[in-house]
């Protein structure tokens, strides 16, 4: 066999399992009995995977058994330096390997600059629901103690905690911590015991939590972190038969690529989302066709966009008025688009107007937005020649900036100094300008 480099990863797990080569070896074997696959491993053997060479598919999975056994947690084919098999289709269980992996590396300060540097990519490969749906593989059992309702009850809790953080203080530091919750919490979970609704509503939860991790994501500029959180996330809705998780996160997709600037991205993604959609009442229409509207409009397709924001008007006209988790579409949500669509096709004054009204029906909780979007509409006014407005619009997002952790603010706020600079003769331009210049980090001043 050719000379291989070592496997220092499957080491480190060694060293911290406490293990000896013969402890390791006897333990994958008592693995193999159990798997019905009987092994005869010494240390020998072992000394050689620490060498490089890569041991079979099958043993491949007994000694990441055993190791999981061992530490208290999942151990995948990525931490132990082993190679996934190329020859099986995809499986829950991969899926809940994928997200370890992805969560322990967001979870590491040193890794973060790495994650970042992906970039959006149009050319993704989204998974269908047929594709998803259709796996017969669920997610290995047996590792963890038995799981429940209350357990899945816990996750969502979770979950709505982190995303009312993120809303009123940005996802800088909701983000890892969500990730955390991912790895240490959920991951353990999804591989336990449980009944069959059980697994399936554990699977549901784990992925509102990767969505909702791959929105912080996005918010913090990191495109393609956020879509691996994304795909992610629409794997575990296929797994959990949640039809509703599913078309929720292509809308997410859709709104990252619009965001971006890829119109016909962003529109086939919010179509995807509408037609995997089950039968919706009005407020789910009007979320999911307000973001084609959006689309529509950035593709140039004006009749589209205006027939699709008819639609989301009608729509929540009809929808309840109740209370909402994250995620929610309310009547400010609603004159975001319709701001967006009339920007959109060049009625820029129109575009102030719906964002004004969007402003003034917000819910004081969704600060993060505030900031953003009042950073967007003072933009808007300056362009149509409102100056103090927008000044006055700039003084409203740096009331509440300081307490925001969001990397989208700090663009609205970075672009803020450069619109200003012409103006700093106008007094309201030069108070904000002042203003800002002792609020933000010096990094923003540009």
């Amino acid at each position: 066999m050719a000379k291989r480099e070592p496997n220092v990863a499957l080491g480190r797990l060694l060293t911290e399992s406490r293990w000896t080569y013969r402890q390791f070896a006897r333990a994958v074997n008592r693995v193999g009995t159990e798997r019905g696959t009987p092994l005869r491993y010494d240390e020998s053997a072992v000394s050689h995977w620490l060498n490089g060479t890569v041991p079979r598919e099958a043993v491949r999975v007994c000694i990441l058994e055993a190791l999981s056994r061992r530490l208290g947690r999942p151990a995948t084919h990525a931490e132990a330096g082993l190679p996934i098999p190329r020859d099986h289709s995809p499986t829950a269980a991969d899926t809940v390997e994928g997200v370890i992996d992805l969560g322990r590396l967001d979870m590491d300060p040193s890794r973060r600059s790495v994650l970042g540097a992906s970039l959006f990519s149009v050319a993704l490969t989204i998974p269908g629901w047929p594709d998803v749906i259709g796996r017969a593989e669920a997610v290995r059992s047996g590792r963890t103690s038995r799981i429940g309702m209350t357990d899945v009850d816990m996750v969502i809790a979770m979950t709505e905690r982190v995303s009312e953080l993120d809303d009123q203080f940005g996802g800088r530091h909701a983000r890892p911590m969500a990730a955390s919750f991912m790895v240490n919490t959920v991951a353990p979970y999804l591989h336990a015991d449980a009944p069959a609704d059980v697994r399936k509503a554990m699977l549901s939860a784990a992925s509102d939590l990767l969505y909702l991790t791959g929105y912080m994501a996005v918010d913090e500029g990191l495109h393609g972190l956020a879509q691996r959180y994304y795909v992610k996330a629409l794997e575990l809705a296929g797994e959990a038969e949640d039809h509703l998780t599913y078309c929720t996160t292509l809308r997410g997709m859709s709104v990252q690529a619009v965001d971006l600037r890829h119109g016909a991205k962003a529109m086939e993604l919010a179509d995807a989302a509408a037609a995997a959609s089950p039968k919706a009442g009005p407020r789910m229409q009007a979320f999911l066709v307000g973001q084609q509207a959006h689309a529509a409009a950035q593709t140039g397709d004006r009749t589209s966009a205006l027939r699709y924001i008819r639609e989301a008007e009608a729509a929540m006209d009809r929808a309840e008025s109740r209370a909402k988790t994250f995620g929610s579409y309310d009547p400010s949500a609603l004159n975001y688009h319709v701001s967006q669509v009339r920007y959109e096709l060049g009625d820029v004054r129109g575009a102030v107007e719906a964002m004004q009204e969007a402003d003034r029906l917000r819910h004081s909780v969704y600060r993060r937005t505030r900031v953003h979007r009042r950073g967007t509409l003072a933009e808007r006014q300056l362009k149509i020649g409102h100056l103090e407005a927008a000044c006055a619009t700039w003084h409203q997002a740096l009331d509440d900036y300081p307490m925001v952790q969001s990397g989208r603010a700090d663009d609205r706020v970075r672009a803020m100094f450069g619109l200003l600079r012409p103006y700093l003769q106008n007094a309201a331009a030069r108070d904000v300008y002042e203003r800002a210049r002792v609020l933000v980090p010096s990094s923003l001043t540009g």
